[in-house]
């Protein structure tokens, strides 16, 4: 499994790629680290404003920012090769979302991992331009980090979509030797017309899916509010992950972006987010 950590000078994107390392520890993978530096030109352009600043003022200070991150980098690439992953820094340049979505392309990688930049009290997760970009138009899962927490309990929001059950799928075999516990969570949207029956039925696919990779999950269903159904288990059960497909009912399938349900979800909880898509259906 490739997997590509987008990093930057703050805080939460150091964290992300030792927790990535952490998160990986028992499993064959190979870890990039992707910086993207400022475009000069375009800096320059925007800073015409102060007319003391020159362009190789704006050159040095991004070449000692970049400097100090890819020291970073390699000290935290130092955990992967600890636990024999191997690790890479990157240099890209250019707009982050952009720069990030093409590598993850171009490289053909398996997952993008990012760091959260910052949450408030009111409504948890402050969505940045760039995490919104990305969660919009990946083409593989997208998982958000928040903290570093040893992930013991996980909450998959199960539709019994295809995309839900690629989320399983690709779940299982990742935590495979850990074993967390895994809970699958249906939310009968009565507005939709569902049954209990179906409910019942959906969370019994998941599981039966589970099963085939070792996992006793708990079956767990709700009625209400998908969203608020949610982030209410997440809350009371004090879950470490949460995992759900990109792609909610509402949008007709040939249309491959995030369902606002998920970009709901994504904004408001604490934790950790995997949002899945499946790289082969785009």
């Amino acid at each position: 499994m490739k997997i590509l950590v987008a990093v930057d000078k703050s805080e939460e994107s150091q964290m992300a790629l030792r927790y990535t390392c952490h998160l990986l520890e028992h499993f064959r993978a190979e870890v990039d680290a992707l910086y993207v530096k400022p475009d000069v030109v375009d800096m320059v352009a925007e800073s015409s404003y102060a007319p003391f600043t020159t362009k190789a003022d704006v050159e040095k200070a991004v070449e000692v920012d970049a400097q100090k991150v890819l020291d970073e980098i390699i000290e935290a690439c130092e955990i992967c090769l600890g636990g024999k992953i191997p690790c890479e820094p990157r240099v890209a340049i250019g707009e982050p979302a952009d720069e990030i979505l093409n590598a993850a392309n171009v490289g053909h990688y398996d997952m993008i991992v990012l760091g959260s930049h910052g949450r408030s009290s009111l409504k948890g997760f402050l969505l940045g331009a760039v995490h919104a970009k990305i969660l919009h138009h990946a083409r593989q899962p997208v998982l958000i980090l928040r903290n570093f927490r040893p992930i013991q309990k996980i909450l998959v929001s199960y539709r019994g979509s295809q995309c839900d059950q690629g989320a399983l799928e690709f779940l299982a075999p990742l935590f495979a030797k850990k074993k967390p516990e895994i809970t699958i969570m249906h939310v009968q949207e009565t507005e939709l017309g569902e049954t209990e029956e179906f409910a019942q039925a959906c969370v019994l696919m998941g599981e039966e899916t589970l099963r085939k990779f070792g996992f006793s999950p708990v079956k767990k269903t709700a009625q209400g509010d998908f969203v608020d159904e949610i982030l209410k288990a997440v809350a009371v059960e004090r879950y470490d992950l949460l995992v759900l497909g990109a792609y909610g009912h509402k949008r007709p399938k040939y249309l491959k972006v995030i369902s606002d349900e998920a970009l709901n979800l994504v904004r408001l909880t604490t934790r950790p987010v995997l949002v899945f898509r499946d790289y082969g259906e785009t």
